[in-house]
């Protein structure tokens, strides 16, 4: 009876000394280098089980031992792996891949929404863009949207994407409108950011801009329509936003709410999503008398206090076309028509 009891004892003592060592082993494993030769990318589903986290990892070549990954986590106590997109960086030790997923370390993806672009614009980029989920439940407004970078993981609805867009937008003109200058035309924010939609699709030009949006601020003031092309764009486009031809005199006369050779003052609404800078443009214009301007052959535009001043700069521009007179080598803003 003893030798039986003896033997068991060494048994277990055996058995308990070999569990030591692997653990010891396996927990010495933690920092070691892993498998992969470059970056290494593994999607963890919500819901996914530690096994399945491991299984998941050892097919995207991750990790080499399910069971090895398995057990240095429960020894490390690192447990909460956050599910999401990862890219684990090579040679990843098992401590880095559980340090990552403990904090969520995900891959963030990218969202350039370009000044100037209308809604139709937006929506059709985000139906191409990786990693977003869903579709947009209504159209946003046209204008509502902040033109910047924005981040999102992978799983992100585009609802939500078009929520934070909106939000950055409402949060601008919140902190810009009531800094304004003084003497505007203007009864309201949303207005700013009509007049400001205009000046984006007006210049690409950066200093213009304050010079474009005084033109348009002084023809209001002095109740002369607007003559913007882009508003006949719009309304052409049926909001697209954009024409594969040039404006006729037939399209100048649009019956649309958005054709400013055709209504006074500003169109029925923004025909762009505008930056920041246009709406501050808009709402810190430059002191200016401009009342008129017209695209010159450098990228910008030759302003004008008068018709007859404007009707000179006019022909002078088509002159140069015609190859009659020099390019100017000076960059000169835009006006209104």
């Amino acid at each position: 009876m003893r030798r039986w009891l003896f033997r068991l004892l060494l048994a277990l003592a055996v058995s308990a000394a070999m569990v030591g060592g692997g653990l010891v082993w396996a927990y010495g494993r933690l920092t070691v280098a892993g498998p992969s030769l470059g970056q290494s990318s593994a999607v963890i589903a919500k819901g996914m089980n530690s096994r399945a986290i491991a299984i998941a990892l050892k097919e995207a070549g991750v990790i080499e031992s399910p069971w090895l990954f398995l057990v240095d986590a429960w020894l490390s106590g690192r447990h909460g792996l956050q599910a999401g997109e990862y890219s684990f960086p090579a040679h990843a030790s098992i401590a880095t891949i559980l340090d990552m997923m403990r904090h969520g370390q995900v891959v963030v993806h990218k969202f350039t929404l370009a000044e100037g672009l209308t809604v139709f614009q937006v929506e059709a980029q985000l139906r191409q863009a990786e990693g977003l989920t869903g579709t947009p439940s209504t159209p946003p407004d046209e204008g509502s949207l902040l033109p910047q970078t924005y981040h999102y993981s992978l799983g992100d609805s585009r609802d939500g994407l078009l929520s934070r867009m909106a939000t950055a937008m409402n949060e601008a003109l919140d902190g810009l409108w009531p800094k304004r200058a003084e003497g505007l035309p203007l009864s309201n924010k949303i207005e700013a950011l009509v007049l400001a939609s205009l000046v984006e699709r007006e210049t690409a030009v950066a200093e213009e801009r304050p010079h474009v949006a005084a033109v348009f601020l002084n023809r209001l003031r002095q109740h002369m329509k607007l003559q913007s092309d882009p508003t006949v764009i719009f309304a052409v486009s049926n909001g697209e936003g954009f024409l594969d031809r040039p404006l006729s005199q037939k399209d100048l006369a649009i019956n649309s709410p958005f054709n400013t050779y055709a209504v006074e003052g500003l169109p029925a609404g923004p025909i762009c999503n505008p930056g920041l800078a246009s709406l501050i443009a808009v709402l810190h214009p430059a002191q200016s008398d401009d009342l008129y301007f017209v695209a010159d052959r450098s990228g910008g535009h030759a302003f004008a206090k008068s018709l007859a001043e404007h009707n000179r700069n006019v022909a002078r521009l088509r002159q140069m076309e015609q190859g009659a007179i020099a390019a100017p080598s000076v960059h000169k803003a835009k006006s209104a028509h």
